[in-house]
């Protein structure tokens, strides 16, 4: 990881931090129906006790988060979600950091498929999970999805 970049795990303490930050990072880039834009602290402290998260730092700002749920259908399967890196850090592929670290996580908790959603209108960004070991996988569905958009592609990597 480059100097001035820290990754901590989120702590409870966390929720309203991160309902900011994703709000914050989502503004502007994710259509403004996702649900994304009106995450609250108590969704993200419920979050928090099923599954987990990281907060990315670089020189000591917060630049960036993702979370994790573990899939309640599948054993051993998590998915990712509320990826977002704050405007003035993108272009830098910071949130390949934040998944790495997913994927290093998901290894140590002997979980062995992660998932996440690309929103049809992100469609750009399925290459850049795909360098990161994820496939497309149509076959599944995106748990996390809201019922008023069309469904997301799903994307996996086993792990």
């Amino acid at each position: 990881m480059p100097s001035g970049l820290h990754i901590r795990e989120a702590v409870p303490d966390d929720a309203p931090l991160l309902a900011a930050l994703t709000r914050h990072c989502w503004a502007g880039t994710v259509a403004a129906s996702s649900s994304g834009h009106n995450e609250s602290p108590s969704r993200v402290a419920q979050q928090l006790q099923q599954g987990g998260a990281f907060i990315l730092m670089v020189d000591a700002v917060v630049a960036g988060s993702v979370r994790w749920l573990p899939l309640e259908t599948e054993s051993g399967a998590w998915e990712i979600l509320r990826m977002g890196v704050h405007p003035e850090f993108r272009g830098e592929h910071l949130s390949t950091h934040l998944l790495e670290a997913v994927v290093h996580h998901a290894l140590l908790a002997d979980v062995n498929e992660l998932r996440l959603a690309v929103r049809n209108d992100q469609s750009r960004i399925v290459d850049l999970y795909a360098t990161l070991g994820f496939e497309l996988a149509p076959e599944l569905d995106y748990s996390h999805a809201n019922p008023l958009e069309p469904p997301p592609t799903v994307m996996r990597r086993v792990l």
